[in-house]
């Protein structure tokens, strides 16, 4: 896809027409007769205060300096954050960034910004490559940035094939963890610069000027709070910060990657391509059936910390509803996913679906 020119695909088959007419019947029906708003609850608001602190609490007692000297309980602060700022991003940033945590726009915006902020991303360009590019393409390669790992590994049958590939079942897991990091040193810079190239950034109706303004404002800001404060007022060498702080990333990008991608990079998922004129053969709901597959739909615990995105078929399907709600929904899309002869593809268990997208990334690999 060149960057100078985005070419947008149209979806132009009519063979999922009637199942998505339904469904959106069924879950908008679902919504009246509850009386219940399709945005957050209590439940979202909980979820608010508790994975901050799992965040920033750590972070408070590494700057008491109360176990500088003590190397193990100072690198499991950082880890602990890392769980914090991953459940932030998975059930918050997430579902702010979607606009569907609550009805207030600009309280969408300005937490998602805020969260995004504190974990040294960008809102504009996460709200592109996943929310326009992503949800909208996924799995089309050349489209869904999600499956674009820079030419380190294959995701797509449709991609070109290297020898290195196959050793990525077992490298992949060290990539995976340097996601966020990514994400915080240059991947913002770059990819701001290629989605305006792209025309993309007029989608979130701003400009490069604005957008590169307020990302050097947030880096410089970030840094110092996170790796500059620490380093002055710790008694330890700077670079046990510097560790700490990538150890924390490390993680947090690693909890990340394990969840986004047994969702679509797995054996059941399809990876469509468009014709020579940018058509697809498929109805745009019919595409997210096809792509996208849930996991562990019985653990709670797990749902709870993810934001709800074990249930990726509902969430692809209805974007801008809070994911408090995708479990009972799951009920429904089932349901008339077999009235249609749609597949519903869902894996019993978290390990398993670390186990089928390895399993992907071997069958690839060869």
């Amino acid at each position: 896809m060149a960057e100078a020119a985005f070419n947008p695909i149209k979806f132009t088959s009519n063979s999922g027409k009637d199942f998505g007419a339904e469904v959106r019947r069924r879950v908008h029906d679902y919504f009246k007769s509850n009386g219940i708003s399709k945005t957050g609850d209590h439940r979202i608001w909980l979820k608010a205060v508790v994975l901050p602190i799992i965040y920033l609490a750590p972070f408070a007692i590494i700057l008491s300096g109360r176990f500088s000297e003590n190397l193990l309980v100072f690198y499991t602060l950082w880890l602990m954050m890392g769980v914090g700022l991953a459940g932030c991003g998975l059930s918050l940033m997430h579902d702010f960034c979607h606009g569907s945590a609550t009805k207030k726009k600009s309280l969408n915006n300005f937490f998602g910004e805020l969260i995004m902020s504190l974990s040294a991303g960008s809102a504009t360009n996460w709200k592109i490559q996943h929310n326009v590019l992503h949800h909208t393409y996924t799995n089309i390669d050349g489209y869904d940035e999600d499956i674009d790992p820079g030419g380190l590994m294959r995701f797509s049958p449709n991609q070109p094939k290297r020898a290195i590939y196959k050793f990525q079942i077992f490298y992949a897991w060290f990539l995976y963890g340097l996601l966020t990091l990514f994400w915080a040193t240059t991947k913002d810079f770059s990819y701001l610069g290629k989605y305006n190239k792209m025309g993309l950034l007029k989608t979130q109706n701003t400009t490069y000027a604005i957008e590169i303004t307020k990302l050097i404002i947030q880096k410089i800001l970030y840094y110092s709070l996170f790796i500059v404060l620490p380093i002055l007022v710790l008694d330890v060498a700077w670079w046990h910060v510097v560790l700490g702080w990538v150890s924390m990333h490390f993680l947090t990008g690693l909890i990340l990657s394990c969840i986004f991608q047994p969702a679509h990079v797995i054996p059941s998922a399809e990876f469509p391509l468009p014709d020579q004129n940018s058509k697809l053969e498929s109805d745009q709901v019919v595409h997210q059936m096809l792509t996208t597959a849930n996991f562990a739909p019985t653990n709670r615990i797990l749902s709870w910390y993810v934001g709800g995105l074990n249930y990726q078929i509902e969430h692809h399907l209805f974007p801008n509803i809070c994911h408090v709600h995708y479990r009972e929904l799951s009920k429904i899309v089932r349901a008339t996913a077999e009235e249609f002869g749609l597949p519903y593809n869902s894996e019993p268990t978290f390990v398993g679906a670390l186990v089928n997208h390895g399993k992907m990334l071997y069958q690839l690999s060869r």
